[in-house]
């Protein structure tokens, strides 16, 4: 697709959404699961980062991101004890 006619259909889009005023619950749960991810990813960097000390390293993938954000803290704390734990 052509970029002139992305951005044109997005511009466009805004305003009619707007306008008809679409349901804000959706885009207010996705908004949450995508900042505990960010966290989560951020909080798992830092675990990497200071770990490294010690020779721990948990992988950033799909499942430990998704693990330390719906866990939060005893997420990562589990993730490090399996790393440990296994290895």
């Amino acid at each position: 697709m052509d970029p002139v006619l992305v951005i044109l259909l997005l511009g466009l889009a805004i305003p009619l959404l707007l306008i008809i005023g679409m349901p804000a619950k959706p885009l207010k749960v996705v908004g949450q699961v995508m900042t505990r991810l960010i966290v989560a990813v951020i909080l798992l960097f830092f675990v990497n980062l200071f770990g490294a000390q010690f020779g721990l390293h948990v992988p950033i993938n799909g499942f430990t991101a998704v693990v330390s954000a719906v866990l939060g803290v005893p997420g990562v704390l589990s993730l490090t004890a399996i790393h440990f734990w296994v290895i």
